[in-house]
């Protein structure tokens, strides 16, 4: 796919994907969903890990409502079936783990995009904001699901009502993200993260995402049967056989994703 409304780039196994529209903070257009699902599937058959960022001073502003006629002509529902849920599925279920580095407001679908990554790395400057209620609407792109799981039903009920910001310390202190770092350390954190993950044991990466991911749906003892078989699978890896040497060996291992 040719690219108009994102970049994408892979460099030492980081799939950055940036979202690239600054004059619109990112809103996102049919067309940007088409290709972030698109660079997303991509990295994750070339990359070990991937980044989604966005281009200005936002990370994204959720649906350009300037996307349609008028507001009249949103057929809601189906731009939510057909175009958000396979964008958010294809982060989701991504093979190699994911960072989503808030690098600016994040606000409406647009955070919620955000909170589909693995891990949130957000500049302190940044903001959530659930701003769907302000124009009659509820949460959408995954809302519902993530917020109440990443920060607990009162705060996600308060953020999704009230529809107020919230800061990316406080986000970092409710557990609705990763971490909230300086501005001016914001990127080289990121990337030491990518770098870090990029280096790590990709299979054993897919295998704790899969496994946090089920433990919702799963009583104690389905989890621990979980947890038997994938740690079975991955005591057959090549990682794991380096990992045990390199710990025997007091050095760094060095992971090939296999």
């Amino acid at each position: 796919m040719d690219y108009q409304t994102i970049s994408y780039e892979v460099t030492d196994g980081v799939a950055v994907v940036m979202l690239n529209r600054p004059d619109t903070y990112n809103a996102m257009t049919q067309q940007m969903r088409a290709e972030i699902t698109d660079a997303v599937l991509t990295a994750g058959n070339e990359a070990r890990v991937l980044v989604l960022t966005g281009a200005g001073k936002a990370f994204c502003s959720g649906q350009d409502l300037g996307d349609a006629s008028s507001a009249a002509n949103l057929n809601l529902e189906r731009t939510l079936r057909d175009e958000y849920m396979p964008m958010i599925r294809a982060i989701r279920e991504c093979k190699i783990p994911s960072i989503c580095a808030v690098n600016g407001a994040a606000a409406g679908a647009g955070a919620n995009l955000a909170l589909a990554a693995d891990v949130v790395i957000a500049t302190e400057s940044a903001y959530f904001l659930q701003a769907f209620s302000r124009i009659g609407l509820m949460p959408d792109a995954g809302g519902t699901y993530e917020l109440p799981r990443a920060m607990g039903a009162a705060k996600a009920m308060g953020a999704a009502l009230f529809a107020d910001k919230i800061s990316a310390r406080q986000a970092d202190q409710w557990g609705m993200i990763w971490e909230a770092v300086a501005d001016g350390e914001f990127e080289a954190v990121w990337k030491a993260r990518a770098k870090h993950l990029a280096e790590g044991p990709t299979l054993a990466y897919a295998e704790i995402k899969a496994a946090i991911q089920e433990t919702w749906g799963n009583d104690w003892t389905k989890q621990m049967e979980q947890e038997a078989k994938r740690q079975g699978k991955l005591g057959g890896t090549r990682d794991f056989q380096e990992g045990v040497v390199a710990f025997l060996d007091k050095r760094p291992a060095t992971y090939e994703g296999r």
